[in-house]
């Protein structure tokens, strides 16, 4: 309930302000599972992606968001909530297989799951490789993954900018639904949670016009923050 509370007074406002624009809605199925496979330009991506849709959309959100304290925490945690987000720890090993089950107990409730292949915010607005865990999903839940690509965000809202900028227009684009069948009962094979992962990436390349990256978003950020250190 309190996400639909939060959407009726949010999503009129953010339509009001920034004009946001939306392509292939009819693409995302009415009911039933549904995974919103996306690029991750920006904070503001969940806002805009989900906010066109009728159906509420659930992400998976790093659990520092919910663990803070004082009325700080207490507002991060409300908000979060109140826009679908459920914690998970991201450390790895157990924790990324917890993570799974949560999202396929999501899935299996018939859900729309939103998930951001990347594993993290782009650092300069170029598409990077995915990891293989929205694979997993798709071939264990069966459930059909669908390309969500947010324009323009980066630019209206990169990493690090707390207020974003007016006069851009955030736009998304669904895509057709990816069929998946062929691997069902593979998703132990790494080879075809590759395969499958890459379709995915390649999918949202074309639709958002992204420049592809063949490395993962968390190693370019650790090596651009290392030498941002070392010319300091």
């Amino acid at each position: 309930m309190f996400y639909w509370v939060v959407k009726a007074i949010l999503w009129p406002i953010l339509r009001f302000v920034f004009r946001p624009w939306a392509e292939g809605v009819e693409n995302v199925p009415k009911e039933g599972p549904a995974i919103l496979a996306g690029n991750h330009l920006s904070f503001a991506d969940h806002f805009f992606g989900a906010g066109f849709l009728p159906r509420k959309v659930i992400s998976l959100g790093k659990a520092e968001y919910f663990t803070g304290r004082g009325l700080k925490g207490m507002v991060s945690r409300a908000f979060f909530s109140g826009v679908g987000t459920v914690p998970i720890d991201r450390s790895g090993g157990k924790a990324s297989e917890a993570a799974l089950r949560t999202g396929l107990r999501i899935l299996r409730e018939n859900q729309v799951l939103g998930i951001y292949p990347e594993g993290t915010r782009s650092p300069d607005g170029r598409l990077y490789k995915g990891k293989t865990g929205v694979a997993r999903l798709a071939l264990e839940s069966r459930a059909p993954v669908i390309p969500w690509a947010m324009v323009n965000t980066f630019e209206m809202m990169p990493p690090g900018r707390p207020i974003p900028k007016f006069g851009i227009r955030p736009g998304v684009r669904y895509g057709k639904p990816l069929d998946f069948s062929r691997y069902y009962g593979m998703e132990n094979d790494r080879l075809v949670l590759r395969a499958v992962t890459d379709e995915i990436m390649y999918a949202l390349m074309e639709l958002s016009g992204q420049e592809y990256v063949d490395r993962y978003a968390a190693s370019a950020k650790t090596e651009t923050t290392r030498a941002a250190r070392e010319n300091s």
